[in-house]
């Protein structure tokens, strides 16, 4: 683990350095203008080399762009592309702002066109190295109910970094599973018992043994503590209350600026949106539904409407034939949720945060799960953890510890992140990995059983 996560912070920094070894040559043939930036002809030209280099660092790290053997090829190069974007306007309105004009916008495109060829090659070769100098842990699993080793089937998909050789029940015992452990480089605990996982843990951790455990939403919960240290006896200050009053202020601050600014960019696009909807089929051009927000308020959420005006008497087919044909673009798109600008400048909502569920959705789960209570701390969100991190299926246990990661840990950097990124899952079709179906221990035992045969 140590040597990946070493070849993975080599690569990063050689990217960057080819990345701003040609930006500071574009900017010094290209940009450089005696008449605005003879100041900066000395040694202030490598300042801003320097400042490039942070810039773009700083958010292709937010953007995930840097974890090479972690998430897959396309999610790396389309990450960096967005971040490359972002750190070239972010250049050319700092360059502009030290000219006292707007420069020349075509050495930046230039720029930006040569940024996405090396990072096209950059990504496959740095690949290729990671994967030539790593190979797959071979893992036993321990789960503790059987429903827990479906994430076997999860971790398959990516063969890549983990190779699940073999499963055991918890009942086999403690001391016969340390005693397997010596034929494999690592373990997986998958919803074992409190008392049963420390005693693995505390064993993995002495002896140096690669550890991966699906956390519960209590261990979620203390990660958000705070540690406190005025006694001799570690303390930990638990977050019972979601957002601090000063981080709510801020959240909301910058909610009601990003909306109303994208608001007035994105005005042409919903106008067209509003008048393609009108013209199919003369219905209304919003669609709205009762939500849950914070504190359990109910509120009527805003969507472009992608359905017939009926659709809720109406079955739903194999192809879902109530669904307009504008609506089958904007739902591909994503456009159907751009009003929710409305509902997050109103304050209903705030950009990143749960995503807010119906209101007999809610009834239904709380029932199920008392825990999906904890989700209504802070204001249910356009983007957040599950929409990132999780898939169509997705339980609804998983989404709680999601959104409970956001919770717990939440900055304003985190947002920050968090929108970066649902920037490529909105050009990324969602992705239906995993299985949502109870898979038998005893089936992936004698799938075991069979390749080794």
């Amino acid at each position: 683990m140590k040597n990946k996560n070493t070849i993975r912070k080599i690569e990063s920094v050689i990217e960057l350095a080819i990345l701003t070894l040609v930006y500071y040559f574009i900017w010094k043939y290209q940009i450089f203008d005696k008449e605005y930036f003879f100041p900066i002809l000395g040694r202030g030209k490598y300042v801003l080399a320097g400042v490039y280099f942070i810039l773009t660092l700083v958010i292709i790290h937010l953007c995930e762009g840097f974890k090479y053997g972690i998430l897959k090829m396309a999610d790396v190069l389309f990450s960096q592309w967005i971040a490359l974007v972002i750190s070239n306007v972010i250049t050319y309105l700092q360059l502009s702002l030290m000219a006292n004009r707007m420069i020349p916008f075509g050495p930046i495109a230039w720029l930006t066109l040569i940024d996405f060829a090396i990072s096209a090659i950059a990504v496959y070769i740095f690949f290729s190295i990671y994967n030539s100098h790593s190979k797959a842990s071979k893992l036993l699993m321990v789960y503790g109910n059987k429903e827990s080793v479906a994430l076997k089937l999860k971790m398959d998909t990516r063969a890549d970094s983990y190779n699940i050789k073999n499963i055991v029940s918890i009942d086999k015992g403690l001391s016969n599973i340390c005693d397997m452990l010596y034929d494999y480089d690592g373990i997986v605990l998958s919803d074992v018992s409190a008392e049963d996982r420390n005693d693995l843990l505390k064993y993995c951790y002495m002896h140096e043994i690669e550890t991966y455990i699906t956390p519960k939403i209590s261990d979620v919960i203390i990660s958000g503590g705070e540690g406190i240290h005025q006694f001799d006896t570690p303390l930990v200050s638990i977050n019972t209350r979601g957002l601090t009053p000063e981080q709510e202020f801020v959240k909301r601050f910058f909610d009601v600026i990003l909306c109303c600014i994208a608001a007035v960019i994105l005005s042409p696009l919903m106008l067209i949106v509003a008048i393609a909807i009108k013209a199919e089929d003369h219905g209304p051009v919003f669609y709205k539904q009762a939500r849950v927000t914070k504190g359990g308020k109910v509120f009527d959420i805003l969507k472009f409407r992608s359905m017939v005006e009926d659709a809720d008497q109406r079955p739903a087919t194999d192809d879902d034939d109530r669904i307009t044909k504008v609506g089958h673009f904007i739902r591909a798109t994503r456009i159907d949720e751009l009003p929710q600008i409305f509902n997050i400048i109103k304050g209903d909502m705030s950009i990143v945060g749960p995503r807010p569920e119906r209101t007999e959705h809610v009834e239904k789960y709380t029932k199920a799960i008392p825990e999906f209570e904890f989700r209504s701390k802070v204001k249910g969100g356009l983007t957040g953890y599950a929409q990132i991190y999780g898939k169509y299926n997705t339980s609804a246990y998983d989404k709680i510890k999601l959104d409970l990661m956001y919770i717990e840990n939440y900055s304003f950097l985190l947002d920050i992140k968090l929108i970066l990124m649902t920037i490529r899952i909105v050009f990324k079709k969602e992705s239906t990995e995993g299985f949502d179906k109870v898979v038998s221990a005893d089936e992936i035992l004698d799938s075991l059983e069979n390749q080794d045969n």
